[in-house]
């Protein structure tokens, strides 16, 4: 099982509580520990980036669907070249 998987089992096992403490607010779960939370996206990711680098760990709105994102946001903008 990868490290995110982990994470997302993580988040799963915690989200009654999660959504108790923190509904509708952005949370980083590393090492299956909620890191912070964030009343939007943006402040949640500046954060994972400055105390994670790269990952991994995981990004949850509380309370919402999992969304999927796209490869670049997944690796940094990086883009494949031709």
């Amino acid at each position: 099982m990868s490290t995110l998987e982990q994470e997302i089992l993580a988040y799963d096992e915690m989200r009654a509580d999660l959504e108790e403490q923190y509904f509708n607010e952005w949370v980083v779960v590393r090492h299956g520990k909620v890191a912070c939370h964030y009343d939007n996206s943006e402040e949640c990711i500046q954060f994972a980036i400055e105390h994670f680098g790269r990952g991994p760990y995981l990004i949850r709105q509380v309370g919402a669907p999992p969304e999927s994102l796209p490869a670049s946001a997944l690796f940094g903008g990086m883009r494949a070249e031709s």
